[in-house]
């Protein structure tokens, strides 16, 4: 399946000499992304790279750029946003995982799989705009229809202890 942003590179391509890459978004490409990320409007959308060949993969930093709008979480009215996102990722061969716990370091979070020789940065960048929007937008003035109680403020429920009817005298 092809995402909705798409601008490979050929990691055969990349050598340690840093390589600059450039991806904006088209308006369909960025009416598509408006419907995965359920946005209002993306005005603009993109991305500058650094690209360079390091142990154990690719390494690609940068920042991505966008303005748009998304609905208030409380009110759905319009919330402007304007972002400009340093991206640090790594796109490394897939590695095959045994049916066992895994743990993972903070320099994994940031980790692609290659898709065989291909590098897909528009995909990153979409997934990076993803992950930079405000998860709860709120516009100015929208309010909770409950209101809110501050964790200092709250008093905990009297309650008998469930496991009262175990205890032995």
């Amino acid at each position: 399946m092809t995402p909705e942003f798409s601008r490979t590179v050929h990691a055969h391509e990349i050598g340690v000499i840093e390589r600059a890459e450039t991806v904006d978004a088209t308006p369909d490409e960025r009416s598509a992304l408006i419907r995965r990320f359920g946005l209002l409007s993306l005005d603009s959308l993109s991305a500058h790279f650094i690209l360079r060949r390091e142990a154990g993969g690719i390494r690609v930093r940068g920042a991505i750029a966008a303005r748009g709008a998304q609905p208030c979480a409380l009110s759905g009215e319009p919330v402007a946003f304007t972002l400009d996102e340093p991206v640090d990722l790594r796109f490394t061969e897939t590695q095959s995982v045994d049916d066992e716990d895994i743990e993972l370091s903070g320099a994994d979070l940031d980790t692609l799989p290659l898709d065989g020789d291909d590098l897909d940065l528009g995909e990153a960048t979409a997934q990076s705009l993803g992950l930079a929007l405000d998860p709860y937008p709120r516009a100015p003035g929208a309010e909770a229809a409950v209101p809110v109680t501050p964790e200092d403020n709250v008093v905990p429920l009297k309650r008998p202890n469930p496991f009262a009817v175990l205890k032995r005298d």
